[in-house]
């Protein structure tokens, strides 16, 4: 499971992450204002589980899927799904943004990706573009939430030493510029519609599929 935070395991088999604590609040109210009440709901590499399960039962109406190429992430997924008994939280999907293959058909009325883009290479970006290009509904919504260069704003110093600790553990990852997030975004159907300032030097980017 690609992290850069520290996780430890439950009694009940979950893993649990210390940034999933401090953001999981702040993210919840974009998606509660943005997302419509009812439809399917398609999460991006969901890592440990704990967001899924904290938006699935803060949203009874949405059926949230989640999904992650990694094995590890999607035992620990099951393993939260499990103990919270959520009648509208799915099984996790082995979903790999690089491996077509592995691609739902849709269609779904959201996509959500946290803290994927600057953890991954790249492709996996595309990838996620050219997914969501293809499973999303008309007027749908792609929420991704996380770290980036933005030209107009001055990095922060702990985004730049975050920057630099991605790069040194993998030279394929790194903070991703947001505009060239929207180009990839736009090659696929989808259009920025609201940039949103989180706590941490994050951001929330939301997305219409036109």
């Amino acid at each position: 499971m690609q992290t850069m935070d520290p996780i430890e395991a439950t009694p009940a088999g979950g893993l649990r992450s210390p940034a999933v604590a401090r953001n999981t609040g702040p993210i919840l109210e974009v998606l509660r204002a943005h997302l419509p009440a009812r439809g399917e709901v398609l999460e991006i590499a969901a890592g440990s589980g704990e967001h899924a399960v904290a938006f699935a039962g803060a949203l009874p109406g949405l059926a949230w899927t989640p999904t992650d190429p990694s094995a590890e992430a999607r035992a620990s997924i099951a393993a939260w799904a499990r103990a919270a008994r959520l009648p509208n939280l799915r099984e996790p999907l082995a979903l790999d943004m690089i491996d077509p293959a592995t691609w739902p058909q849709g269609p779904v009325q959201a996509v959500v990706c946290i803290n994927m883009i600057h953890i991954s290479p790249w492709a996996a970006t595309e990838g996620l573009m050219a997914l969501t290009g293809r499973v999303l509904a008309p007027g749908g919504l792609l929420a991704l939430y996380g770290p980036y260069r933005e030209a107009e704003v001055p990095l922060a110093p702990s985004n730049a030493a975050f920057d630099e600790s991605l790069k040194s553990r993998d030279p394929t990852w790194g903070l991703r510029d947001r505009d060239a997030v929207v180009t990839a975004a736009r090659a696929e159907g989808l259009v920025l519609t609201l940039r949103t300032a989180m706590p941490a030097n994050n951001l929330m980017l939301l997305f219409r599929r036109s």
